[in-house]
Order: structure tokens, then C-alpha cells, then sequence
């Protein structure tokens, strides 16, 4: 009888769960941790935090994998509307750290509401879009184009452009994959390249800094290029199989900034090397080619715009922070996905995989 009960309650447990998403995953999150550790040897608690931040997420993911996409469809208004309300909070009463105004207090802790925009927004656009899925027209693309412009403004306000970036494109991606035509996007292309002497005038100085640094880190070696520089020098001196775990000089000499955050995958890749380094590209694309199969086999436009945002929306996180550490894009502040320390994005994260698990694993009773 016991045997039997556990059974059911293991087979419950397991089952809207995908096994190699979840491996996947875990792999990432295992590979994180170790190198959380070693950024961090000289204070375990975050060591600890991490682990706890990991065991969350896990557990959301696990909760977001047993609703049906229907359930999950039902939230994307409202997640959207708390969403904005509380980025306004911000505005007047967030807590300013850094020059930046991103955080609102809770007393015991405090929370970050954009990282909310990052799955309400797609939620609400594909809900949107599935609602007027049978006589969708152009205005219908403007309106979500102008749904999709208020979170952006208001995090963009922030400052917060690298998390700007992130909703952005989710919402982009819902857009895209709902049916945007070509004609329109090479007008919004040609209207953003147009537009980018105006966008470089409302830029921050310390944004526009970033830039001119991309081109030439050693202008500014110690100011503005100091975090490219380190980077790509902890980088290139891994070799071709790394110096070893707790061996990388440019981390325990505290050289490479952030590398609990951001810039994780610079202490990665000193202690790893070129070879790590494919195995964790290898693991990404694994997650993203996953998730880019359940969108194709999902049974609503809703589903299927969903899976595809939150999967490209993965591609992009990986893309934007390997770029910003090995110095092809600029420093904008983007974590990378399951390695760097981090709570709220973490549980976001967790929570992407577990949509995908969901529109998965139920997308049978979908069709039914």
C-alpha cells in the first residue's frame, strides 16, 4: 500500500513536468552555483541564498507546470494592469540605489516590478491576440504595439535599460509570431533606424558612455572600459580548458567586476575555459531548441505565441550578456539566465520554463 502511494504521488509530481527542460536547466543551475560559490568564496551567504533562490524557482516552476495554458491566459490581464500600477508606485516611491529607481519596499525585503513585465507582458499580448485571433487587422497590431510601448517607457524611465530591452523584445517577439506582417516590420526597422539621433539625445550619459566604450575600451581603462576590459582579459585567460574551479586569478584578485551577476561568465570562463564554455553554449541552445519545439507543436495561437516569446526571450538574455561580457555589445546590466546570483530573475526565469512545461504537457487537452 505504501509502495503504491508513493507511486501515485511521485507519478503527481511528475507529471506536466519535461524531463529535459528540467535537466537542462538544473544542469545550468549546477554549473551557476559552483561558479556563484567561487565568485563568492569570501561570503558563503550568498552561496546559501543562491541555493535557497534556486530551490524557489524550482518550486514556481513546478506550480506554473500544473496549469493549463487556459488558467495561465486568465492572469496575463491582470498580471499586466498590477504590473503597470506597480512601476508607477515606483516612480514616486521607489527606492533610488545607484542612481537608478528600480525597487519598491516591503519592509522585510524589496522587490523589482519589472522583472513581472517580463511574463505579464507576453501573457497579455498573446491574450490579446487570441482573443481577436479571427478578424485580426492592422489596428490590432497598434494597439499591442502601444501596450508593449507603456511598460517599455516606464522601465526605460527608470533608468533600467537593460531590463527595458528584455520586455521588450518578449513583446516583440508575441507581435512577430502573431502574424506581423513583413511590410510592417521593415517600416518599424527603417523607423528605428530613423529615429536612433533622436534615441541617442534621450539616452543617459553614462548610456551614451557605454557605447563610445565599445568601440574603444582603453579611451576610459579605469571609468567606463574597465568592465570589458577585465572581462575579456579573465576570458582570454582561460585558454583553451581553464585555469580550475577556485583557480582564476582575475576573480580571487576581485579584477572582474560584478562577477556574481552580470559578469559571471567571465569568472566561468577563466576557470573553465574554451571547452566549458561550448558545453554551456551547447546547454543553451539545447533550452532554446526545446523550447522552439513545443511552440511548433502547440494547439492555440495563444500557446504558440507564448512558447516562441519566452523562448526567444531566453535566446536574447544569453545572446545580450555574452556579448556584453566578450565585449561586442554594451554593458546594459543583463543577467545570465540560471548562472548569475540573483533572486527575482532567477524565479522569472524558472517560471518561463515552467509556461513552456505547461503548454506541453497539456497541449492534448488543448485540442480537446
Amino acid at each position: 500500500m505504501l509502495r503504491e502511494f508513493l507511486a501515485r504521488v511521485w507519478r503527481r509530481l511528475v507529471e506536466h513536468v519535461d524531463v529535459p527542460l528540467l535537466l537542462i536547466t538544473a544542469a545550468i543551475m549546477a554549473a551557476g552555483l559552483a561558479t556563484v560559490f567561487s565568485a563568492t568564496y569570501d561570503a558563503n551567504n550568498r552561496l546559501l541564498a543562491q541555493a535557497l533562490n534556486m530551490l524557489v524557482g524550482l518550486g514556481a516552476m513546478w506550480a506554473v507546470a500544473q496549469l493549463p495554458p487556459q488558467k495561465l491566459m486568465r492572469f496575463g490581464v491582470p498580471l499586466y494592469l498590477i504590473g503597470i500600477v506597480l512601476l508607477i508606485l515606483v516612480y514616486f516611491f521607489g527606492i533610488k540605489v545607484n542612481g537608478a529607481r528600480r525597487w519598491l519596499s516591503l519592509g522585510f525585503t524589496r522587490v523589482q516590478p519589472s522583472e513581472l513585465l517580463k511574463i505579464a507582458v507576453p501573457l497579455m499580448l498573446a491574450w490579446y491576440f487570441h482573443k481577436h485571433e479571427a478578424l485580426l487587422r492592422f489596428r490590432h497590431y497598434v494597439i499591442a504595439c502601444l501596450l508593449l510601448l507603456l511598460p517599455f517607457a516606464l522601465i526605460a524611465k527608470q533608468p533600467d535599460l537593460g531590463t527595458a530591452i528584455l520586455v521588450g523584445a518578449a513583446g516583440f517577439y508575441v507581435i512577430f509570431f502573431a502574424g506581423l506582417p513583413w511590410g510592417v516590420m521593415v517600416g518599424l526597422f527603417a523607423g528605428a533606424a530613423g529615429a536612433a539621433p533622436f534615441v541617442w539625445t534621450m539616452l543617459h550619459d553614462y548610456q551614451r558612455k557605454r557605447i563610445l566604450t565599445l568601440i574603444d575600451p582603453t579611451t576610459d581603462p579605469l571609468g567606463s572600459g574597465y568592465h570589458i576590459i577585465q572581462s575579456t582579459i579573465a576570458i582570454g585567460s582561460g585558454g583553451s580548458f581553464g585555469k580550475g574551479w577556485l583557480a582564476g586569478t582575475q576573480t580571487h584578485l576581485e579584477f572582474i567586476p560584478e562577477r556574481h551577476t552580470d559578469f559571471i561568465l567571465a569568472v566561468f570562463s577563466e576557470e573553465r575555459g574554451l571547452l566549458g564554455n561550448c558545453i554551456l553554449l551547447l546547454l543553451y541552445l539545447l533550452l532554446i531548441g526545446r523550447g522552439l519545439m513545443i511552440a511548433a507543436k502547440a494547439s492555440t495561437l495563444f500557446a504558440r505565441v507564448v512558447a516562441g516569446s519566452v523562448t526567444l526571450s531566453l535566446f536574447t538574455y544569453v545572446f545580450v550578456n555574452m556579448g556584453m561580457v566578450s565585449g561586442i555589445l554594451p554593458v546594459v546590466g543583463v543577467p545570465l539566465p540560471f548562472m548569475s546570483y540573483g533572486g527575482t530573475a532567477l524565479v522569472t526565469l524558472s517560471v518561463s520554463i515552467g509556461i513552456l512545461m505547461s503548454i506541453h504537457s497539456h497541449r492534448m487537452l488543448v485540442r480537446t
